[in-house]
Formats: C-alpha cells, sequence, structure tokens
C-alpha cells in the first residue's frame, strides 16, 4: 500500500467496491485499477493486498477461480452474494465516517 496509514484500514472497502464495478479481476488487475483511478497516489503492494484478499475469502465475501492465460494459471476474484451485501456496509460506514471525519476537521470557533 502506499505510505499513507490512513488507506490501510480502507483496504477491504476499496477491493470490495472494485469488484462489484468490475465483476470478476484477478491481484494484479486490481493493483494497477487503484494505481489508476488514483492517478498514480495509491501504490498497492502484494504484501497487503493478498492477505486482505485471502481474508475476504475466508470470510466468505469473496469466491475465486482460475483460468490459463498465456500459459499461466491466474486467479481471478468475484464477490459472492454475502460480498455484495458487504460492500453496501462498508460504504455506507465509509461515508458516515468520511461525513464524521469532515465534520471534524472543518470546526469553526464558537461564535462569541
Amino acid at each position: 500500500m502506499s505510505t499513507n496509514p490512513l488507506l490501510k484500514g480502507s483496504l477491504q472497502t476499496i477491493i470490495l467496491k472494485l469488484l462489484e464495478d468490475n465483476d470478476e479481476m484477478y491481484g494484479y488487475e486490481i493493483t494497477q485499477k487503484v494505481k489508476e483511478v488514483s492517478d498514480g497516489e495509491v501504490m498497492l503492494t502484494e504484501g497487503a493486498l493478498y492477505p486482505a484478499l485471502h481474508k475476504l475469502e475466508a470470510d466468505g465475501f469473496l469466491e475465486t477461480f482460475t483460468q490459463i492465460v498465456d500459459n499461466r494459471v491466474r486467479k481471478y476474484y468475484r464477490l459472492t452474494e454475502r460480498g455484495g451485501k458487504e460492500v453496501t456496509s462498508k460504504l455506507t460506514e465509509a461515508r458516515a465516517f468520511i461525513d464524521q471525519l469532515q465534520t471534524l476537521l472543518n470546526l469553526k470557533p464558537a461564535a462569541k
């Protein structure tokens, strides 16, 4: 992941949202999409991505399948039905947190 520690807590939400938008993706494709969408500001490392993918799979939010592409096995990830519901939940939580953060960081001094 990039050097921004604030993003680490959002990684699962980012992955789930990307898979909701793209149906199925493989790991490298996810890293490149994050880089593209963030204009290169967020670099998702394999060391951050794969543990998060494995956790989401273990929790029942993702399923995997493999395909042979250019004589190599490529592992794809896609949302389960439960994962689709989790995306909605995680996005609601993220929006509420962002709203609270904006409120806290934009506090104006009380009028006298």
